[in-house]
């Protein structure tokens, strides 16, 4: 079976994504930056309150980008409309997949790269780069997780589920990561080490991700039918 794609429409359907939700994604990255900048004085208090502002900000903008692009859709009943259009499902699955990527995308990548350049800029220890980095690859791959469920599966209760707990997993994730000394200890000093645990841990999250969309949109892009 030959699959072709409509090229132009899975554009206009991205671009109505992004055009639907860049102020609120704009929020929640002003409120990320707000995060970043308590962490930049590297003071107890102001890095304790940053750092969990900063992950309640990932979290919800990985639940709000999952909510609005797709279980907001089922409940205005939106995919009556698309099925209107000359749109194959694998247009649809792509044109999701890459809407939804962005969405979450560009807030996801303008707090990494912050994070980042206040790592190395402030007197925060460099080490803690490396860990950082492994909460950020949790919340990537929470949230591929969430995607591949909220195209799955119809009811919003499970929906739900699947959101919180994968997200949640964020907090056994920092607990996890403080009992593992190579990594750790690496974490309050000025040289940034990647140790073999590390290095696992990131490349598994990396490669879960992205085998996760992989199957999404292989499993959907199959399809004849939208049903």
């Amino acid at each position: 079976m030959k699959l072709a794609m409509n090229i132009p429409l899975i554009r206009l359907l991205v671009i109505k994504d992004w055009q639907l939700f860049q102020k609120p994604l704009a929020a929640h990255v002003l409120a990320g930056l707000f995060a970043l900048g308590l962490l930049g004085l590297a003071r107890p208090w102001a890095f304790y309150l940053g750092s969990l502002l900063l992950i309640v900000v990932l979290v919800a903008g990985s639940c709000f980008a999952v909510s609005t692009s797709l279980l907001e859709e089922r409940k205005q009943q939106t995919l009556a409309f698309v099925m209107s259009l000359p749109v194959s499902p694998l247009d649809f699955t792509v044109a999701k997949l890459a809407g939804g990527l962005l969405t979450f995308g560009v807030p996801f990548m303008v707090l990494l790269l912050g994070t980042v350049v206040v790592i190395l800029s402030t007197p925060l220890p460099d080490g803690l780069l490396v860990y950082s980095l492994l909460i950020y690859g949790h919340v990537l791959l929470a949230y591929c997780i969430s995607l591949a469920v909220a195209m799955q599966v119809q009811s919003e209760g499970w929906n739900i589920f699947a959101m919180i707990a994968s997200n949640l997993l964020v907090n056994p994730l920092i607990m996890l990561l403080g009992q593992i000394d190579a990594i750790s200890v690496p974490a309050r000093g000025e040289d940034i080490v990647w140790s073999l645990p590390a290095v696992a841990i990131l490349s598994a999250q990396l490669l879960l991700s992205l085998c996760t969309l992989a199957f999404t949109a292989w499993w959907h892009g199959r399809k004849a039918a939208f049903y």
